[in-house]
């Protein structure tokens, strides 16, 4: 929608630390419970409920069990952000 996607997804364990300098990153939690790690705390959400991580803010998020959830960010962005690695998703790939 106006150039940007809604992502659904479900993970469990830990995320890689990482940014979005240009986008914050918006998390619903769709099923399940996640926290979302900073450096200088944490946030826990459980199903229904949404935070925004401003642009540039380094975070990793985490599931304890399987997470359910709707990422909403600019078309283009990447899963791992500034950090890479084997858990960056291939952009526009249906599954």
């Amino acid at each position: 929608m106006n150039d940007y996607h809604f992502k659904l997804g479900k993970f469990q364990g830990h995320f890689v630390w990482h940014s979005h300098p240009d986008t914050d990153e918006v998390f619903i939690v769709l099923d399940g419970a996640m926290r979302i790690d900073f450096h200088d705390g944490s946030v826990d959400l459980e199903a229904g409920e949404m935070f925004v991580v401003p642009k540039g803010v380094e975070h990793k998020p985490f599931a304890e069990k399987e997470c359910k959830i709707m990422l909403i960010e600019p078309a283009g962005t990447v899963n791992t952000g500034d950090a890479g690695g084997e858990l960056t998703a291939e952009d526009n790939v249906w599954i």
